[in-house]
């Protein structure tokens, strides 16, 4: 996010405040902050159910890796390549 002047945290809990009031343009505090309005929504649906924690960085790592191999198929072909290199 291009957040400016002050920490990210602070301007993400300053928007969330502010879009949080009631009447609040939800369209125009995203064009002040510099954001998207998917991003300023996800921002606000976290912090609605998690709190001021919900607004920290979090990772990008996949939950999970449908195409994985089974750890034994892992295994059988670690030991295939080391057998011939």
């Amino acid at each position: 996010m291009p957040f400016k002047d002050k920490s990210a945290m602070k301007q993400r809990l300053e928007f969330v405040r502010l879009a949080s009031a009631e009447g609040a343009n939800v369209s125009a505090l995203c064009r002040r902050f510099g954001i998207g309005r998917t991003c300023g929504h996800k921002l606000l649906l976290r912090y609605r159910s998690e709190g001021e924690a919900g607004l920290a960085e979090q990772s990008r790592r996949p939950r999970s890796s449908p195409a994985q191999c089974a750890p034994e198929v892992e295994t059988a072909a670690l030991a295939v390549r080391a057998a011939h290199p």
